[in-house]
């Protein structure tokens, strides 16, 4: 039996603890389901640990490696492109400090999406040296010790992984004003139907990745340049208005960075009810867009943002 000191430990490390495991898996589901696990490891040697944080970082890279290599059998079968399941937070302008521990965790540079997604492309040996080594700041002994390996092979996992980060060289987190007033000027061209100043909002070489999972239409291969994502996503609005389907957007913060819900009110079986984007600015243009509507993925969207309020996001 756990004693209260040693259950009042692990739930003042539960959200640092959700925040490793989410970004060695990019799933809020297999984290929490790590994280149940680790607190079963946890009881049963809770007494003997000199150091908790540093035990249980150990213990969760080690249970999210196993998840890790199943899911990469999972996503063989997995229907069209694949994205991480998103953290949606409420923006909340002019706060001088994270709300809650979930907010501190989509505050961190290496939770946003376009970064996630660079990482679902290493090996698993990969991803965790690079999570535990260069953002959690772990040294290699240990992370060798996770991966059951050397520490020289445990430091070879981590560069090739940095090779492979440059070279995809995913576009960095930009101020949130910057972000929403780019969001803004989107919005606004989609909503005029502007074509050419929805392409001058694209990045030439922008790419649209759209996750449905089989279940709701999507794009079943991602959408590349600016001219291709502007047709493609005016399409979208165009067809909404052809079958008479509402739909309301209300900004969120997606993984940290501005994006929005979009709520559809469609009769048509396999249109998405709800989605989430999120999007990537490189040089003040949108340098890739991000919709996930596997409704999987979406069941932790927070209840308040479930009734739309707005048309489009605030313009800026």
């Amino acid at each position: 039996m756990v004693s209260d000191q040693a259950a009042a430990v692990f739930d003042d490390l539960r959200p640092y603890l959700h925040g490793v495991a989410y970004r060695l898996t990019s799933s809020w589901a297999d984290a929490e389901d790590v994280v149940a696990d680790a607190w079963a490891r946890w009881s049963g040697h809770a007494e003997s640990v000199d150091d908790p944080r540093a035990w249980l970082t150990r213990v969760v890279a080690r249970l999210a490696v196993d998840h890790l290599r199943s899911a990469r059998v999972r996503r063989e079968s997995y229907v069209g492109p694949w994205l991480p399941e998103p953290v949606i937070t409420v923006p909340f302008p002019g706060a001088s400090a994270p709300i809650d521990p979930l907010d501190a965790l989509v505050a961190d540079e290496s939770v946003r999406l376009a970064f996630l997604v660079v990482l679902d492309r290493l090996s698993p040996e990969q991803r965790v040296a690079i999570v535990l080594h260069d953002v959690l700041r772990v040294d290699f002994a240990a992370v060798a010790d996770v991966l059951g390996c050397s520490v020289n092979a445990a430091r070879q996992h981590a560069s090739r992984g940095r090779r492979r980060i440059d070279t995809d060289d995913p576009p960095r987190r930009v101020a949130a004003d910057l972000g929403w007033q780019v969001l803004g000027e989107l919005t606004a061209a989609l909503r005029d139907g502007d074509t050419e100043r929805l392409v001058r909002i694209l990045a030439p070489g922008v790419v649209l990745t759209a996750d449905g999972a089989g279940q709701v239409s999507a794009a079943g291969r991602p959408i590349e340049g600016a001219t291709a994502v502007a047709r493609f996503l005016l399409g979208l609005v165009a067809l909404a208005d052809r079958h008479g389907a509402a739909f309301a957007v209300e900004p969120v913060q997606v993984n940290g960075d501005p994006g929005f819900v979009l709520h559809l009110d469609s009769a048509r079986p396999r249109d998405p009810r709800v989605a989430v984007y999120g999007y990537a600015v490189r040089d003040s243009v949108v340098a890739a867009i991000y919709a996930v509507l596997a409704p999987d993925k979406l069941t932790r969207i927070p209840p308040r943002v479930h009734a739309p309020r707005a048309s489009t996001p605030p313009r800026s």
